[in-house]
């Protein structure tokens, strides 16, 4: 327990080396990491603030933003102890391996309900949630809401995290990249709605890319991926997923 609270300390305690601060504002890999991050964050949230939406709707329009901030600021928080937490279990190989595989079913179960079409509908989902909930009776409508809504920022947090242990260990580009990603969720997610509705690829593709998250995660104790080279192959995917759009649009075209 000590030890886990001083790699806790530890891990925070980095904010303050001004030495570090300087050698990832000025590598361009790292950097590109965290742009990564940003990234499939938004691409994997834009459902998420749909399902943010819904959830607060029963609300008056006045209490709407309130709920999504005080949610907001609980998914901070949230992700700043989990990180802290992280930097200490991720060191050990069956965390290591059990946080790969949970990736991994991730993205094997949205090919498996994409094949299938037989996905939840989520906002509909997340609508019961707060409808008559054991919140809504607990702390009434408005507490309520918003014990629901942090709740459902912690569950899209875990993935998040887990994610970005498999991107980076470096403490600097999963804080920098996870806070971002949380304005993302909720402060652009609308732009990557519409980009997924214009590129619909996107979406396989960012799952994709949670596929070889988990395995550059469950393989790194035997095998090490320079940062260099996987953020290349991220490049190259999205990249060859606007390529692809492309072609298909051409090909629908000739066929009209």
């Amino acid at each position: 327990m000590n030890e886990l609270f001083n790699s806790f300390v530890n891990t925070y305690a980095q904010f303050f080396d001004w030495q570090q601060w300087g050698e990832v504002l000025t590598d361009p890999t790292s950097w590109g990491l965290i742009l990564t991050l940003v990234i499939l964050e938004g691409l994997l949230s834009a459902d998420n603030a749909l399902v943010l939406a819904v959830m607060v709707r029963p609300l008056p329009e006045e209490q709407r933003k309130k709920a999504l901030f005080y949610g907001l600021l609980g998914a901070y928080i949230f992700r700043f102890i989990a990180i802290g937490v992280g930097v200490f279990l991720i060191k050990i190989t069956w965390v290591k391996l059990l946080g790969a595989a949970y990736l991994a079913w991730l993205a094997i179960k949205y090919f498996i309900d994409k094949r299938n079409e037989s996905g939840g509908d989520e906002a509909e989902d997340a609508a019961k949630l707060t409808k008559g909930s054991i919140f809504t009776r607990l702390f009434g409508q408005f507490w309520g809401t918003v014990a629901a809504v942090e709740l459902m920022d912690i569950a899209f947090s875990v993935d998040s995290v887990l994610a970005a242990f498999g991107i980076s260990e470096q403490v600097w580009v999963l804080l920098l990249g996870g806070m971002l990603g949380i304005l993302m969720m909720r402060g652009i997610a609308g732009i990557f709605v519409k980009l997924i509705e214009k590129v619909p690829e996107l979406e396989s593709t960012a799952y994709i890319l949670i596929l070889l998250i988990a395995l550059k995660m469950g393989t790194s104790e035997w095998i090490h991926v320079p940062h260099e080279a996987f953020f290349a192959v991220i490049v190259l995917m999205f990249a060859g997923t606007f390529a692809l759009h492309k072609i298909k649009i051409k090909r629908q075209e000739k066929t009209n």
